[in-house]
Formats: structure tokens, sequence, C-alpha cells
């Protein structure tokens, strides 16, 4: 699974970096790589669009993976790159750039990306999303298919009248995903599990930001 990621409008990612002259850029050699939004070719554009509107890049960095620990060493690494720019600009999903603010301080962070959601490939870059995190997994009792990512509706207890051959009625192109469901329920022999009530998600269960501990 992957953080499927959009890069920002350019001209957003210049008013963000409005204030800012000496710009340090980081992207991400996993999930922005993938998605061709912050790989080694991209960061290297971006670099190229900021020094021709006038900002001069201090360095540039693809990390491996961007939110996970090697983020702080590679920090450490570029130091001086770092401290000698005003602000980072972080070609990474919201992972990303939340690892990065706590690698540095003061020093702005600023996203070029927008983090769409948590998917999968169906080809080359062709994504599906699979799961909106919403803490309430049902996947068990759908034979493993999301209805609130995979339905247009997110309906819990369907299908909906609108359905037809197995059709979305939103677009009909796209598979009804209760008909996926229950086709799926069929070959498990667990139809049973159609005739079950879903009560309505609480969204409100648990505050955000949401905290968990492991043990």
């Amino acid at each position: 699974m992957k953080s499927i990621t959009r890069q920002k409008p350019f001209d957003e990612i210049v008013n963000q970096l409005h204030d800012f002259s000496r710009i340090f850029i980081a992207g991400c050699g996993t999930c922005a790589a993938i998605t061709h939004t912050g790989g080694v070719e991209e960061v290297a554009a971006m670099k190229d669009k900021l020094q021709s509107q006038g900002k001069f890049v201090t360095g540039s960095i693809v990390i491996p993976v961007a939110c996970d620990d090697v983020t702080e060493a590679l920090v450490e690494e570029h130091q001086c790159s770092i401290l000698s720019a005003h602000a980072i600009l972080m070609m990474s999903c919201a992972l990303g750039v939340h690892r990065m603010s706590q690698n540095v301080g003061r020093k702005p962070v600023v996203p070029a990306l927008d983090t769409l959601f948590i998917g999968m490939d169906d080809g080359q870059g062709v994504f599906h999303e699979v799961c909106a995190q919403c803490g309430q997994c049902l996947l068990g009792e759908m034979a493993g298919i999301c209805p609130i990512t995979a339905c247009h509706k997110g309906l819990l207890n369907g299908p909906c009248g609108g359905t037809n051959n197995g059709k979305c009625e939103i677009d009909k192109e796209k598979d009804c995903a209760w008909t996926l469901i229950y086709n799926r329920l069929k070959e498990q022999n667990r139809l049973d599990m159609m005739r079950k009530y879903q009560p309505p998600k609480n969204y409100q269960a648990v505050p955000r930001p949401r905290l968990i501990k492991v043990f």
C-alpha cells in the first residue's frame, strides 16, 4: 500500500514560499517516487523551476523513506545546506512533512504535495483507494472489500436501489462495490453476512489527533 500524492499547483507552491528566498528541497524515494511526485526527477525539475523564479536552492535530497527514522540521520548529513536555507520544501506525503518538521526545529517545512489517500496500483500510473483509515475496519465482514472506499456513496448497508447489472449509478463504468462484496461472499459461502446490519460509524468516538499505544 502507498500514500498517493499529487503535486500542488506551482503557483500555490510559490505563494507558500513567498517570504523565503533560500530553499532546501527534500523528496521521498518510496511512495512519492512511485507516483512521480517527489522522486529524483521531480526534485530536480522543482529545483529548476524555483531557480527560474529567483529562488536560491541551497541543496536537495531524496530520502529513501521520508516518513521513517532515516530522515533524522539525513538531516544531520545535510545540516549545512538545511541551516543556510530559509525553508524546506518537502515533496512527500503529509507524514514525511511531519517527520521533517520534527527534525529541523524552527525551520519552516512547506509541503509541495497534497496527500490524497492510501491506495494500491492498478497498473502503471493508475492507483485506487483501498483504505480511508477510519479506525473501524469492516473488511472481515465484507470479504476484504471496503464499502467506505469502494462504494461511491460509502454505504455500510447495501446495495442501493441504483445499482444496475453490477454497475454503479453514479459511475456506470465502475463496478458496484456491493455487487463485488456479494460475489466474494458467495464464493466464500458466507452470504449470511449480507443480512447483518452495520450501524452508522461514530466518527466522534475518538478525539483528534488520534493516539494509540501498542504494548
